[in-house]
């Protein structure tokens, strides 16, 4: 049996495909088509906006699918939360809706935004958020360049970032965080009950974590003297405790240890320095935990 799978189109796109690549899934993208091949033929992708992702698979016509927690709860819709994957277009980190205005503006809290117009793509999330504070705003939708509406075209806005640099590039302020979005993957329900896609859907989040957890990290193999071993160990910062086997000759051991790949330009010095040989950085492509 098939699992249909959505991937999101658009800013997620390609970190997603890289991602999948990571985790073992190969996905044949073709410009001119919205379905995408993969090298599991027990997999079929379709390419979605991250936007309308929820809706797919709430509906069926997706079994699973990747896309964000902003737009999950924006939807409103009644899909599975399997995993959350903290990965965005540009960094590994979540992303944040903002509450924005410009930077000569007084408002200095959500407060002062009372009667204002408010201009967004998340319309709901947004209205939610000043209806719980019971400031009265007009929440407006926005297609897209919502940075350039304040102040002729709206008062503030609540927009997506993950370094603020667009909005200070547009001479907006945060005032507030509407929201911490992150990627997650979202399943039908029907789907999850059945146990070969359950399985398929597990499967997957476990190979895409373990790829996420792989990336910025390498391997370190090495062999030092058991004289030497206590010396070596104070130099490595472990994910886990590190592998220590014994060797032929009873005199050296073999250490086995991942670390931060920033990590290595200093620490590899620092165990030569402690009298390690033979080492040897390796990439990793999944680190399951």
């Amino acid at each position: 049996m098939k699992m249909r799978l959505g991937i999101p189109k658009g800013s997620l796109q390609e970190a997603t495909l890289q991602l999948l690549s990571h985790a073992g899934l190969e996905v044949f993208v073709s410009p001119r088509s919205y379905f995408a091949a993969t090298n599991d033929p027990s997999v079929e992708c379709m390419l979605i906006r991250a936007q309308e992702m929820a809706r797919y698979v709430e509906h069926g016509a997706l079994d699973a699918g990747l896309t964000g927690l902003d737009w999950v709860m924006e939807s409103g819709l009644d899909v599975m939360a399997v995993a959350d994957l903290i990965y965005a277009k540009q960094s590994r980190g979540k992303v944040r809706w903002v509450l924005a205005v410009p930077e000569n503006s007084p408002a200095q809290k959500p407060e002062d935004l009372q009667g204002a117009t408010i201009a967004t793509e998340l319309v709901a999330v947004a209205s939610r958020y000043f209806q719980q504070r019971g400031i009265d705003v007009k929440v407006e939708f926005s297609w897209g360049a919502t940075e350039v509406k304040p102040p002729t075209l709206a008062d503030a806005i609540v927009e997506v970032t993950e370094t603020g640099s667009s909005l200070k590039a547009n001479r907006l302020r945060i005032i507030e965080t509407v929201l911490e979005s992150n990627t997650q993957i979202i399943a039908n329900k029907r789907a999850w009950e059945d146990s070969s896609k359950r399985q398929k859907i597990e499967n997957l989040a476990l190979m895409l974590r373990g790829a996420m957890e792989a990336q910025g990290r390498v391997g370190l193999m090495l062999n030092v003297r058991v004289e030497d071993l206590e010396r070596v160990l104070k130099v490595l910062p472990a994910l886990n405790s590190p592998t220590i086997s014994t060797l032929s000759d009873k005199d050296w051991v073999a250490v086995n240890t991942i670390i931060e790949e920033s990590l290595c330009w200093e620490v590899i010095p620092q165990l030569k320095a402690a009298n390690a040989t033979g080492i040897v950085e390796y990439p990793l492509n999944k680190v399951v935990v």
